[in-house]
């Protein structure tokens, strides 16, 4: 009880970073400086959130945006997001609805796009984007040619999509999804991605040589996002191969709780130099919250992990002691006090490490053939397979009334152009 307790001032203290639920605003996307895609992951945290504790009073607020968010296409990827959107970035909105279709978090309305449905729509499109021009596969990080990183393949995008197909494979049955799993996890394997002998897992590397030049820093919920895809197999087959390969990445991921202070887990590629940017203050909320859930799906883990999270979780409550409230978490653990930052993601990291004590009272997450109830479309995404061009914006019709128009706007715009032309010729020619 008093871990529930502390895990609803947590919720309460996180949400009140979200305005979207409030007139006027738009459902699903937190103010700045925070991007499209942590709305999306902190919808997953509110989903535990009421699959840990039982308490629904958010549960509309995030069924809310879950469902607003999901574009025209119903693949998570709406025309106000597409232009800057990434891999990785629809990849946790895929993650979250998944979450949502395993935990049975309540069904939407049956004329609306369902859980599990819109998780196979994120993965179908993601797999048409698979990339063997380059490196031999992976995907890259950006969607399209003009955003930065699209000559990028990084291993939170690899990550998602590996974790994806995993569970829609234990969640369905259906060996399509696992053979891309395995897919991605050899690519991962092939590229170095993931060390094999310290089983570290790098951020990303180059098409342009050929992802042989690796990033080498190591980020939470790269490490996090490999392991929950391999719990998933490991309970899919309950093969030897995953058993170890799952044990392997744990054992890697230690490095994340070996800072100033054994056993708290801390984001050792920025935290210990203070140069943790928005993004990476979240990153723990993910790693702890696939932690937790892989103990469900590799029961074997949790004698290993557990000295781990509850190490940490302690310290994470301790220092939530700022705000004007005087109980708003700050984003460095280990250090026993408060460390002045605020923010969505201090918050959920701290919201899910404390939840992660309730692990062994909840229900294992649900299969089709294990209770599920969210119905799929193993179809999704079709009206975005394969496009490498956002959606532009759509006309009606066009009439003598706008021929018109556009002729007159067409003289207008010549002459306006001529006269430039004729301003800028003099200028070029007048002596200097």
């Amino acid at each position: 009880d008093s871990v529930k307790s502390i895990s609803k001032q947590m919720a309460e203290d996180l949400v009140s970073f979200y305005h979207g639920n409030e007139p006027g605003q738009t459902p699903g996307l937190l103010p700045d400086p925070y991007y499209w895609w942590e709305a999306g992951a902190m919808m997953g945290t509110l989903i535990d959130y009421w699959y840990y504790t039982g308490d629904e009073t958010y549960n509309n607020l995030t069924k809310q945006a879950l469902l607003f968010q999901v574009g025209e296409t119903k693949d998570y990827m709406p025309r106000n997001q597409t232009r800057t959107e990434g891999n990785d970035d629809q990849g946790f909105w895929g993650l979250s609805v998944m979450s949502a279709a395993e935990y049975k978090f309540p069904d939407p309305p049956p004329d609306q796009p369902q859980w599990l449905g819109l998780a196979q729509a994120v993965f179908n499109t993601q797999a048409a984007r698979w990339d063997t021009e380059h490196c031999g596969g992976g995907l890259r990080w950006q969607i399209f040619t003009w955003n930065n990183g699209y000559d990028y393949k990084n291993s939170i995008s690899q990550a998602c999509f590996f974790a994806l197909g995993a569970r829609l494979a234990l969640y369905t049955g259906n060996t399509s999804y696992s053979d891309w799993a395995e897919k991605t996890w050899d690519w991962m394997i092939h590229t170095k991605l993931i060390n094999t002998t310290n089983w570290y897992v790098y951020d990303g590397a180059g098409i342009e040589t050929n992802c042989t030049k690796l990033t080498p820093y190591q980020f939470t919920y790269n490490a996090g996002g490999m392991i929950l895809g391999a719990a998933a197999m490991y309970n899919l087959t309950e093969s030897q191969t995953w058993k170890d390969r799952l044990d392997n990445l744990l054992e890697g991921a230690k490095v994340f709780f070996t800072g100033p202070k054994n056993n708290i887990m801390s984001e050792v590629a920025c935290e210990s130099v203070n140069t943790c940017n928005v993004d990476e203050h979240s990153f723990k909320a993910y790693l702890t919250r696939w932690l937790t859930m892989m103990i469900k799906w590799a029961p074997h883990t949790y004698d290993t992990i557990s000295p781990y999270l509850r190490a940490s979780s302690i310290a994470a409550a301790k220092q939530c002691q700022g705000g004007d409230n005087g109980r708003m978490c700050g984003l460095i653990w280990y250090d026993g006090k408060y460390d002045g930052s605020t923010g969505v993601g201090q918050q959920m990291a701290a919201l899910e490490i404390t939840m992660s004590n309730l692990i062994q009272n909840s229900s294992a997450p649900v299969t089709a053939h294990s209770g599920g109830t969210s119905k799929g479309d193993p179809g999704g995404g079709g009206d975005d397979i394969g496009r490498n061009q956002p959606p532009g914006p759509s006309y009606g019709p066009i009439n003598g009334g706008d021929r018109f128009g556009a002729a007159i706007l067409t003289l207008l715009v010549i002459g306006t152009v001529v006269g430039a032309m004729f301003f800028i010729f003099l200028d070029e020619t007048s002596p200097k």
